[in-house]
């Protein structure tokens, strides 16, 4: 009698869940890699999101520095050229500011008239404000132009009991409404506007609350008090700007 020889039985047939448990951990490795594949391709969007925004910010700060020495360009420009015209005027440190003294102006105490001796070397002011903003689109750095009216400490009741404040203000106006009368219609400074469309000068008094010397004992200290400021303020980031960004982080970082 023959006897026949069964094969082996394989592995699989005698552990039937092997196969399932194969094809499950085959299942997890095709996820891990896809899983793996989006994470990669999500953290390169959100570094070229972050790259995007550090580009914009870097942007930004140049162009901020570049306003600042256009700010710079005109102020010393006007210094020079007044200079070079025999009219005294004066920068500040921080290159934002070009004073013009009392005595060029002519404002005596209580005064906030113009004098007709004066009205000459207040347009030749106007006219050099004008041509060094008017270059190379300078204006389109500035925010606005502030004409400053400042008074000595001695008090003043007049203006209709606006005291100082009154003075100084009108002060401003004095010399802003001056250079509506005679600059030239392509001098015309009331004309020029930033980039949200508003006037880029203004007027503004500040009385004796922005003093020029500690002490102003002397008629030359309280002299150099009575004074008109120009004052150039540049276009930069603002507060909801830099929120922007700030928030963009943030949400990119979660």
């Amino acid at each position: 009698m023959s006897i026949s020889r069964r094969g082996r039985p394989q592995v699989d047939e005698e552990n039937p869940y092997w196969m399932s448990f194969s094809d499950i951990m085959s299942a997890l490795l095709i996820i891990f890699i896809l899983a793996s594949v989006v994470l990669i391709v999500q953290v390169m969007e959100i570094r070229e999101q972050l790259e995007e925004q550090q580009q914009e910010f870097t942007e930004e700060i140049q162009m901020l520095r570049q306003a600042e020495e256009v700010r710079r360009t005109i102020l010393h420009e006007a210094e020079e050229e007044l200079q070079r015209r025999g009219i005294r005027v004066s920068v500040s440190e921080n290159d934002t500011v070009l004073s013009i003294p009392n005595d060029i102006l002519g404002f005596d105490t209580a005064e906030f008239d113009l004098g007709s001796q004066y009205q000459d070397t207040a347009t030749q002011i106007g006219k050099v404000l004008a041509g060094v903003i008017l270059q190379d689109d300078r204006v389109d750095y500035l925010d606005t132009v502030f004409i400053e009216g400042h008074t000595d400490n001695r008090s003043f009741q007049g203006m209709m009991g606006k005291g100082n404040w009154g003075l100084s203000a009108f002060r401003a106006i004095s010399l802003w409404q001056h250079w509506l009368d005679v600059l030239p219609e392509d001098r015309r400074l009331d004309r020029l506007v930033n980039q949200d469309g508003q006037p880029v000068f203004s007027v503004s008094g500040y009385a004796e609350s922005r003093p020029v010397t500690k002490v102003q004992e002397t008629e030359e200290e309280l002299r150099a008090n009575r004074r008109i400021d120009i004052r150039f303020t540049i276009r930069r980031p603002t507060v909801e700007d830099y929120r922007e960004v700030q928030d963009a982080f943030v949400g990119d970082s979660q």
